[in-house]
């Protein structure tokens, strides 16, 4: 099971940290990955970490999201700064054996509810 929390309504320029926490599986063993869904919009990719910490993130968040591994916590962050009005979306995490397995379209793996991140202008 995965938990995405942190989000909320927030002003242009303000920063956020969303968290995926999993109980039941170990997320350092996993690709992790963050998504995103704006109202009318397709689901999007939005920053993934490989189970041997490669990175990589949207071009349109890229300089401004990073996202980071807590085993410790079996904890993924997604942390975003400079946010935009555009960035308004439902965020989701998800894991999976890579991060390619995570773009197909049936969507394998497991995957945690979302959280609102709502930025105002």
């Amino acid at each position: 099971q995965l938990q995405a929390s942190g989000g909320g309504f927030v002003q242009t320029g303000d920063s956020l940290r969303l968290s995926c926490a999993a109980s039941g599986l170990r997320l350092g063993d996993y690709a992790v990955g963050w998504f995103r869904q704006a109202p009318g919009k397709e689901r999007e990719e939005v920053s993934c970490i490989s189970d041997n910490g490669v990175t990589n993130n949207a071009d349109s968040v890229k300089g401004r999201f990073t996202i980071s591994r807590d085993n410790a916590e079996n904890t993924v962050h997604l942390q975003m700064r400079s946010l935009k009005p555009e960035d308004t979306a439902v965020y989701y995490c998800a894991a999976a054996a890579s991060c390619w397995y995570l773009r197909l379209p049936s969507r394998p793996g497991y995957w945690g509810q979302g959280t609102q991140v709502t930025v105002s202008s």
